[in-house]
């Protein structure tokens, strides 16, 4: 479980519907609100005294739905963990809305280019190691491009650091400031 409490969450505050069976072959449908996500889960307040077990969906305003396992309960609010571990890219998009994905985008682009500093890499090396231009990879470190999953898989490699570490890592502390100033 502590890869899933060191994922970074994205705070939303957005509703959506928690979804399980009761028990007797019914479905029991209950509003929450979606205090946060990440790429492992979810953390929901109920709108309503309801239990909720061990399993269940979440279901996000745009229809993506994500089965889920109990992670903790403390009264109203309950932590799921996503039952088939991280999140796509895609799904995390449609979790997030557009300034929550350029935030998470400058996050990453951050710990991409603090991971080639501490590794003495120049833009224009690595751009060269992963096959694309300096421009692109000027850009992906400001957060203005998206960076392919598989780019990233060889950057980690590259740069001998997890992937998840630069996904979903604590984000260096300029990072921060900046998008606490937006």
């Amino acid at each position: 479980m502590s890869e899933h409490r060191a994922a970074v969450r994205h705070h939303t505050l957005r509703t959506g519907l928690v979804e399980f069976d009761n028990g007797t072959g019914s479905t029991v449908s209950v509003p929450c609100t979606i205090r946060d996500v990440s790429g492992s889960g979810v953390r929901l307040q109920l709108n309503s005294s309801a239990w909720v077990p061990d399993r269940f969906a979440v279901i996000f305003s745009g229809g993506l739905r994500k089965a889920c396992r109990l992670a903790w309960r403390k009264e109203r609010l309950i932590g799921g963990a996503f039952a088939d571990g991280y999140a796509s890219p895609d799904e995390q998009a449609a979790m997030m809305t557009a300034d929550e994905q350029s935030r998470h985008r400058l996050g990453i682009g951050a710990r991409v280019k603090a991971a080639r500093e501490n590794r003495g890499y120049t833009e224009a090396q690595l751009a060269e190691r992963i096959g694309v231009t300096s421009g692109f990879l000027a850009l992906a470190e400001k957060g203005e491009a998206d960076i392919p999953l598989y780019q990233l898989m060889h950057i980690a490699d590259l740069l001998m650091v997890g992937l998840d570490g630069l996904v979903a890592g604590p984000a260096p502390e300029d990072v921060d400031a900046a998008s606490g100033a937006a």
